[in-house]
């Protein structure tokens, strides 16, 4: 009981649905129709994405400010092995919200020596399996998809690390990393006033630069969902195409958005009758892979160790996508 009040009315904000389409009707407007559907998803997303959004960036970078990357090499650099892998994926989960943002942190760890089985696990994680997505997933789809959401990413992010580390691609990262000494900075004492300050800043600059992408993706999950014909979704997306997760991945790898831009395509796609892996293979190839990511990446290693990281990643996000097909009907 205590649960499902948490999941449809904390979570799903369930109760604003109703409030929206009670305000819509007393305004005169009739909310059955493809037009009023349209509006009550485009003002019921964007609302409550955005105080979902405020929330967990604030939350998450006040963890943030007890983990700067300092202090996160240290912390790595005390394991080895598949345990320095699993922390670095780990430590992926409580940093920035998209892989542009996670990409120079990747570089200053490799500067500074860590293996590179470690620096690469970081780096899937981070853009992948973010706190945020634990939350929004579980908005939307529920807490088993979204704990096997993160579960699967952390795997990819592992597993992906390890191969890396045993391929021994050193030679394969940009001189200017390989030949940077990273320097040995002081930790500074940060007061419980700063890291709200610090969170508060985040909150307010993540959001500006996010909004765009979300009332974007609103915009088009607000199409799909009331004007897109639900037969034409199912032939693409669903049962009928079983190249659907491989479609769901070349269109998702050039695009550039994050977990909140994607989460009103998804739950469109979702309910017009797309399958879950489909979706979810989506999600994670868009914030994985974006066009801008690469092409940052290329900066840092060569074009041998791009592309394996590219095909580790596509390879993983594939079979995670056949996997939630194969388990759609025991989670939903």
């Amino acid at each position: 009981m205590v649960w499902d009040f948490i999941q449809n009315q904390l979570l799903g904000m369930k109760w604003l649905t109703v409030l929206i389409q009670k305000l819509l009707t007393a305004c005169g407007l009739d909310v059955t129709t493809r037009l009023g559907g349209s509006l009550v998803f485009f003002l019921m997303d964007v609302i409550k994405i955005s105080i979902l959004l405020c929330v967990l960036i604030f939350i998450i970078s006040y963890i943030q400010t007890f983990f700067p990357p300092e202090k996160s090499r240290k912390i790595m650099g005390r394991f080895g092995g598949m345990g320095a892998r699993i922390i670095g994926a780990l430590l992926g989960t409580v940093t920035p919200f998209c892989s542009c943002s996670s990409i120079p942190i990747f570089m200053g760890f490799t500067a500074a020596g860590l293996p590179l089985g470690v620096t690469f696990s970081f780096l899937i994680s981070s853009p992948m399996v973010d706190l945020g997505s634990l939350v929004l997933l579980m908005s939307i789809f529920g807490w088993k998809v979204a704990v096997l959401y993160v579960l699967f990413g952390l795997v990819i992010a592992v597993a992906g690390g390890t191969l890396i580390e045993h391929l021994h691609m050193e030679n394969q990262i940009a001189e200017f990393i390989r030949n940077t000494k990273a320097a040995e900075l002081p930790e500074m004492e940060i007061t419980w006033k700063d890291r709200i300050h610090t969170a508060w800043s985040q909150v307010v600059s993540t959001y500006k630069r996010l909004i765009p992408y979300i009332l974007v993706g609103v915009l088009i999950g607000a199409f799909i969902h009331n004007w897109i014909p639900e037969q034409w979704i199912e032939t693409a997306l669903g049962n009928k195409n079983p190249f659907g997760v491989v479609l769901a991945v070349i269109c998702g790898v050039p695009m550039y958005a994050d977990i909140f831009g994607c989460i009103p395509i998804s739950e469109a796609l979702l309910a017009k009758g797309a399958l879950l892996g489909v979706v979810l293979s989506f999600m994670m190839a868009v914030t994985t892979l974006s066009f801008p990511s690469i092409v940052m990446l290329s900066k840092a290693v060569k074009p041998k160790l791009l592309g394996i990281f590219i095909a580790i990643c596509v390879a993983g996000i594939v079979a995670v996508g056949y996997l939630f097909n194969f388990l759609q009907g025991i989670i939903l």
